[in-house]
């Protein structure tokens, strides 16, 4: 049991009709953790509500969002400042997607277009020696799939930031940075389902980069290697 809550920071939130039949961005995080090992909590900055104090908490997962860290938006600048105070009180912390590209933008990184262009699908992660070692991916193999919906992304790391995976599109798919800050790019927190849904709705401008969307559509698979990494974080945060 956590002697402190796990806070999920709620960076934005699906489109109504899918959160409607599914839950939001938040449900499909809680889906994949072990909700019997302590209280979790959600903030959403978004919608106005303030940050609560770091030390309030045992560890903090910053969700995915439709915005765009570039546009630097007033709530994610002030996100950012609140995320680098979190990395310096070592509190473990876990960006995805979005909230990976926040970490990195809060210690320093550069966030843009991927020059690959939007990375969706069931895609291949592979780790790197320094991955191999780490905490969060401990006993994950070499290469695992992994669930990806993006078109930003990390172009470089923090100082001191030390790169653990990578895909064909993105080189910079996992990071740590500081002690217990870790970014990653896919999406732990989706299954098939949502990957479907969203490949779907962005089917026109995948065409346009030239991706077969039937394909992407047809590769679809389920990544419980991918979601473990949310129960391993769990227990970090301990």
């Amino acid at each position: 049991m956590f002697k402190k809550p796990i806070l999920i920071v709620k960076a934005g939130g699906t489109y109504p009709d899918m959160a409607a039949r599914y839950g939001d961005f938040e449900d499909w995080f809680i889906a994949h953790m072990d909700r019997s090992a302590g209280a979790i909590e959600i903030v959403c900055p978004v919608s106005g509500e303030p940050l609560p104090p770091v030390a309030s908490f045992g560890g903090i997962i910053i969700t995915g969002s439709h915005d765009m860290v570039t546009d630097k938006k007033p709530w994610s600048e002030k996100t950012a400042d609140w995320v680098k105070a979190a990395v310096e009180a070592e509190t473990p912390l876990l960006g995805v997607c979005y909230g990976h590209q926040l970490l990195a933008h809060a210690m320093g990184g550069v966030v843009g277009d991927n020059p690959n262009g939007k990375e969706f699908g069931t895609v291949s992660i592979r780790l790197n020696p320094d991955g191999r070692k780490d905490r969060l991916f401990d006993g994950t193999p070499e290469r695992f799939a992994a669930q990806a919906c993006h078109s930003q992304g990390v172009l470089q790391l923090p100082a001191g930031a030390t790169l653990l995976a990578s895909s064909a599109l993105d080189p910079h798919h996992a990071f740590i940075v500081g002690r217990r800050a870790w970014g990653v790019q896919f999406h732990p927190e989706f299954n098939g389902q949502m990957l479907r849904l969203y490949i779907q709705r962005f089917a026109d401008d995948l065409k346009a980069q030239g991706r077969d969307v039937d394909r992407l559509l047809a590769d679809i698979r389920e990544t419980p290697q991918s979601e473990t990494l949310l129960r391993r974080f769990q227990r970090l945060c301990t």
